[in-house]
């Protein structure tokens, strides 16, 4: 063989190679079959530790991610939503919309510190390290809760930072910036966490009712899942610009951003795997779960998607048969 050949043999061969880690496919990997009464909600991962966090209206239970087992169940929640975890602090913050309080627990023995006075619906919660604040939002009050993982764990989650509208989920850029999907305005707020207020808000159609959200702080995207009409919603944090919509599932209700990709998890029982290619965004696949899996989190080359077997619905959210409660592992094949 002619060496410009062979060069350009090899050359097909890498570009072929390097298409195939660009894009995986992925697939329902085990099931963990957990059990337990309660709804669920958001999941947090602690992938150093093999963990996961995830609320169950009155109580949150952490499962470990190596054997699928529960390592621990959390008590005491009226209406929990989200977990937000401060290793160095060995501290972790469930949102109880349910009180109005934040959950502090201990992340070595789980038990409870203590309860932070906070707002009613307290729903969405992350820890931003660039700023070391824990932040939460509220949907009812329209604020977004932002206070130092240090706290008095029996005290108050401090003044909140007022939004122009009902917030749902948000995301961080590790410059002092948070986002927050505003859910009834069918807008992003951005926050300046330093100033603590809102420096600009920007629409997000042709996508509405925006709920999930994830960040690729590198290349300044964000990604919304917005529930009507179904898209994801590609947003440039830096102008607001909409760089790209695309078609995802019903019921949407969760984003991630893993492994270069962005992922939009929706209650029909499909995940949409969305790549960026010379340029410009698709939809790379869509991955079949569960009716139900509609919250998500994520860690590289791991998807962790909770569900249950659910009733047949005649109107609203199906219920979930007793002791069903289950998580799904999805991973890259």
């Amino acid at each position: 063989m002619r060496k410009s050949h062979l060069l350009a043999s090899l050359s097909l061969l890498c570009a072929m190679a390097l298409t195939a880690v660009a894009q995986p496919t992925w697939s329902v990997k085990r099931t963990f079959h957990i059990g337990g009464e309660g709804g669920w909600d958001y999941v947090t991962v602690d992938a150093a530790n093999h963990r996961l966090f995830v609320t169950r209206s009155t109580h949150t239970q952490v499962i470990n991610t190596d054997s699928g087992t529960l390592i621990a169940d959390i008590p005491g929640q009226k209406r929990s939503h989200g977990v937000a975890i401060v290793p160095k602090l060995n501290r972790g913050f469930i949102t109880d919309g349910g009180s109005g309080t934040i959950v502090v627990f201990d992340l070595t023995t789980y038990a409870v510190l203590g309860q932070l006075t906070a707002l009613p619906d307290a729903d969405g919660i992350i820890y931003d390290p660039a700023t070391d604040l824990v932040l939460a939002v509220a949907g009812d009050a329209n604020a977004l809760l932002a206070f130092k993982p240090d706290v008095d764990p029996k005290g108050s989650a401090g003044a909140p930072i007022k939004l122009p509208g009902g917030p749902e989920f948000l995301a961080v850029d590790g410059k002092g910036k948070a986002f927050v999907n505003l859910e009834d305005k069918n807008l992003v707020a951005v926050v300046n966490l330093n100033e603590r207020k809102v420096t600009a808000q920007w629409p997000v159609a042709p996508g509405g009712h925006p709920v999930g959200m994830a960040i690729d702080a590198e290349h300044h995207r964000i990604f919304i899942g917005c529930r009507n009409p179904q898209k994801m919603i590609v947003m440039n944090t830096e102008t607001g610009a909409i760089e790209a919509t695309l078609p995802i599932g019903a019921g949407v209700d969760a984003a991630a951003f893993v492994d270069g990709q962005a992922f939009a998890s929706c209650g029909d029982g499909s995940v949409t795997a969305i790549s960026e290619k010379n340029g410009k965004f698709e939809v790379a696949q869509t991955v079949k779960t569960l009716q139900g899996a509609r919250t998500m989190g994520g860690s590289s080359k791991h998807l962790y998607l909770p569900t249950a077997e659910l009733e047949p619905a005649t109107t609203g959210r199906p219920k979930a048969k007793p002791d069903t409660f289950m998580i799904l592992e999805v991973t890259p094949q």
